[in-house]
């Protein structure tokens, strides 16, 4: 006997789903409700299941909503770039000694991001030359 429902591939992580969705919302030019997520997934997941994630992530502070007729239309709080700079924080904030994974991170730095990361920082080491 099959593990998956007839007809369906394999089940899929909740974190693959998650990304799928997400990534459904970052491309889109205006918000979406579950139904047009689902649509433009080609229907798989099921639009319950769609509904379910995009309250999860909405629930995460990922997502904004707001009401559009009976549904609601939910768009990403920031763009790609935005929501790696949140997992960067989050791994930081996760660990006790902020310095040390800080250092580690900055001696792991190729020499051209450790420039943009000193520009950024506003202590520029080619500013005298």
């Amino acid at each position: 006997m099959s593990a998956t429902p007839q007809g369906r591939g394999p089940k899929r992580a909740n974190g693959e789903r998650e990304a799928e969705i997400l990534d459904v919302l970052l491309r889109a030019d205006t918000a979406l409700t579950p139904g047009e997520v689902a649509e433009r997934l080609g229907g798989e997941p099921t639009y319950s299941t769609v509904v379910t994630i995009l309250t999860r992530l909405y629930a995460k502070q990922l997502l904004v909503r707001h009401s559009r007729g009976r549904a609601y239309a939910y768009a990403p709080v920031t763009d790609e770039d935005g929501f790696a700079a949140r997992r960067m924080r989050s791994v930081l904030e996760e660990r006790p000694d902020r310095q040390a994974v800080l250092a580690r991170f900055a001696d792991g730095l190729s020499p051209s991001d450790a420039d943009l990361l000193r520009r950024l920082l506003g202590s520029d080491p080619h500013q005298d030359q």
